[in-house]
């Protein structure tokens, strides 16, 4: 199926130009998205009546869209999840939480124009696609975390790895400071038995003495 392009798509080709796609592609996506229109005569007459305004408006949206992208571009937004020891998420960050997450920071961004390959299914730093425009593309960190202190620790370069063993470490040592501690005071007890029998020793001499 033939298609006339409206704006830039990626791998398929520039405004302007009639491209052949599957069906199935043109009716799903292309056409009810309208970045596309079918490549019939009246169609490519429409096009090229339009097509000073159309370059217009693409080039309005661009310079808006690389405003934002100079703002956009690296920023992290955190995501808390919940997740087990072993940092795997109960459920998944999808496109709609990464658009969210960027939107309470100020940023308006759709879940459209967030491109995930798959849902992030793990804790830890997520590069993730945004596509602010056909021809503006950023890239920003989700930072999945159980909390809002893990977070802070994993945007200092920490992983979750790194974390457990961290806390394991910390267990240990924890246990370790006990054993040392209920050590030294059977250690004492034991010093303090001679002297305290040394002593009723004493007692008892001077008891005899006395009698």
């Amino acid at each position: 199926m033939q298609v006339i392009l409206l704006e830039r798509v990626a791998k398929l080709g520039q405004m302007g130009d009639v491209v052949d796609v599957k069906p199935g592609y043109a009716r799903n996506f292309l056409l009810p998205q309208g970045k596309a229109l079918t490549a019939s005569d009246n169609n490519v007459a429409q096009f090229e009546a339009q097509k000073a305004q159309l370059e217009a408006r693409n080039l309005e949206s661009r310079k808006e869209a690389e405003a934002l992208a100079e703002k956009l571009d690296g920023q992290q937004f955190v995501v808390i999840r919940s997740a087990s020891d072993a940092g795997a998420l109960y459920g998944s960050v999808t496109p709609r939480d990464a658009a969210d997450a960027a939107t309470e920071a100020g940023f308006s961004l759709d879940r459209k124009q967030v491109a995930l390959a798959r849902p992030i299914k793990d804790l830890g730093l997520h590069d993730v696609h945004v596509n602010l425009h056909p021809e503006v593309d950023v890239v920003i960190k989700l930072n999945v975390a159980r909390s809002e202190e893990e977070a802070e620790l994993q945007a200092s370069g920490k992983s979750i790895q790194e974390l457990a063993a961290e806390e394991e470490a910390a267990a240990e040592f924890e246990i370790a400071e006990l054993f040392d501690d209920i050590g030294s005071a059977a250690t004492d007890d034991e010093n303090l038995a001679p002297a305290a029998e040394a002593v009723a020793e004493d007692e008892a001499g001077d008891s005899t003495t006395n009698a």
